[in-house]
């Protein structure tokens, strides 16, 4: 792990997950939903550290995810004109859509470890300093200019790989616990030939998601569902 990639202090933490990793009014109804077994959640067994989870549609509870993907998709942001570098100024969207381009004919494999790669180069900033707020969650075009925290990282990882034709279906943005330094923290999965990987802000390589065990799933994202994770039970 790069020491400028150090995850949020505990108190910044904090206050993010009363803001958005823990929507406490949408993670209660999602529990009554799990014990009355209401058709708006179903469970789906999908491993993720051998949590079992529930799968609902309603996006309402997330709407920094879902405003991310409409200022991005839209080309609303503040950033999303496309620029032309010249002498003086390097244009960061442009170096982006070139890189997608030079990878677009590699397999998938590749695709996912350059992304990687080229994402993790960023530099970690904490939102604080970026937006003067507690929890933002940027664009590639904002990520680009400014750098970011962990969601960011995960949310350009996601975009870039959407761009490069991977299915919804195989891309989760995770938010978890991190066990080991008691934070929460947000990472990518990807699902590529059966097995889940992790593209992680704190990890250099591309993993699979097996060989990591100090992080436990709270909830994850991609543009169509949300899933609800609990623990595996003590045998």
């Amino acid at each position: 792990m790069r020491s400028s990639n150090r995850p949020k202090s505990s108190e910044a933490i904090t206050a993010g997950l009363r803001t958005v990793a823990r929507p406490a009014l949408a993670l209660a109804l999602f529990i009554a939903l799990w014990a009355a077994g209401s058709s708006a959640a179903r469970a789906d067994e999908d491993g993720l550290w051998g949590a079992s989870s529930m799968r609902s549609a309603g996006m309402a509870a997330f709407p920094k995810w879902t405003g991310v993907l409409e200022r991005y998709f839209k080309g609303t942001d503040p950033l999303s004109r496309i620029c032309k570098a010249n002498v003086f100024r390097r244009c960061m969207t442009e170096e982006w859509k070139g890189f997608l381009e030079e990878i677009a004919r590699e397999d998938r494999g590749t695709q996912i470890r350059r992304v990687n790669e080229r994402m993790n180069r960023a530099r970690y900033t904490i939102d604080a300093n970026n937006y003067r707020e507690a929890d933002y969650w940027a664009t590639p075009n904002q990520f680009f200019r400014m750098d970011g925290d962990c969601e960011d990282y995960a949310i350009s990882k996601y975009l870039s790989l959407r761009a490069l034709g991977f299915a919804d279906d195989s891309l989760r943005l995770v938010v978890l616990d991190d066990l080991n330094l008691r934070v929460a923290h947000a990472i990518l999965v990807v699902t590529y030939n059966g097995t889940q990987y992790v593209l992680d802000n704190q990890i250099a390589q591309v993993v699979p998601a097996s060989v990591i065990r100090h992080y436990r799933p709270i909830y994850s994202l991609n543009e169509s569902n949300w899933w609800f994770y609990r623990p595996k039970a003590a045998s």
